[in-house]
């Protein structure tokens, strides 16, 4: 348990990652949540969810290459990576509304090992002529360890919601 709570403070300790808002933690679960301005329509940013592969860190695949990801948007598409021989399915589509939502029902990383349930949302409201996206993440059914980690988790979520809002913006995440 302790290493796992190690790994996961060394991954919030790559470039770029940087908390955003842990909005409840309980005695088995945690919600987080992040909000960025994107300059650019509804429509654009919600293509751009489903290029998961093009903006997605590296550093938080099992591959190595967040290229290997796919998340298609429609509903039951599997939010996954290919390796090599095999792959990992992050994910499940479970909500798509075009240009306003799209909910993943996704234990990421570590939190595959816990089983615990998670939602990974992302809402798209227009506002300022862009888009304001929020990014939630809500896990429940967590042992202490993984609730403790929140803030770890929370870094690494708010890092790809930068990294979203970044590709949209220039091409590049």
């Amino acid at each position: 348990m302790k290493l796992l709570l190690a790994a996961l403070i060394a991954a919030s300790s790559f470039a770029g990652v940087s908390q955003a808002e842990v909005i409840a933690s309980g005695s088995n679960g945690f919600r987080l949540r992040t909000v960025q301005q994107v300059a650019a329509a509804p429509e654009t940013v919600f293509k751009a969810v489903g290029e998961i592969g093009r903006w997605w860190s590296d550093a938080h695949t099992y591959s190595g290459k967040a290229a290997n990801m796919t998340m298609p948007l429609a509903p039951n598409a599997c939010f996954c990576e290919n390796l090599p021989g095999g792959g990992v399915r992050h994910g499940i589509v479970e909500l798509v509304i075009p240009n306003r939502q799209v909910r993943v029902s996704a234990a990421l990383g570590p939190l595959q090992d816990e089983g615990v349930s998670a939602a990974l949302f992302f809402g798209l409201v227009p506002k300022d002529g862009g888009t304001e996206l929020t990014v939630t993440y809500n896990v429940g059914g967590a042992r202490e360890a993984m609730v403790v980690a929140a803030p770890v988790i929370d870094g690494v979520i708010s890092q790809a919601a930068r990294r979203l809002k970044t590709y949209i913006e220039s091409g590049k995440p």
